[in-house]
């Protein structure tokens, strides 16, 4: 996906989020964390500031929670930290993509042993 597909993909999870959170007959309910499809899964993580992470993966796949997580550790280490990244723009960091890379080959490999 090249940039604006991402944002379109972005804006429009945001809405159905919000949505299911108002629509939602349990209190508390933070939003859609997981859709399901016949040929991929995307799970979502909120973090506390309400930046909404994704991973798009085949349907079934187990443990996407902590894989979201460390991906979140890898955004706060190197985005935040990052004196010339701005807050809502599209995330321009090199050793955020390097890790990342690294955590999600981490990740199919550990899944290869499961």
């Amino acid at each position: 996906m090249d940039t604006n597909d991402s944002l379109r993909v972005a804006s429009l999870w945001h809405s159905m989020h919000a949505i299911s959170q108002q629509l939602s007959p349990t209190t508390g309910c933070s939003g859609i964390e997981l859709l399901e499809a016949d040929t991929f899964d995307l799970h979502c993580f909120q973090s506390l500031t309400g930046t909404k992470f994704f991973v798009v993966c085949e349907p079934g796949t187990q443990h996407m929670e902590s894989l979201l997580k460390v991906i979140y550790e890898l955004y706060t280490d190197y985005v935040l930290k990052n004196p010339f990244y701005e807050m809502e723009m599209p995330i321009r960091c090199e050793l955020f993509d390097i890790n990342l890379s690294q955590a999600v080959q981490k990740d199919r490999v550990a899944m290869l042993g499961r």
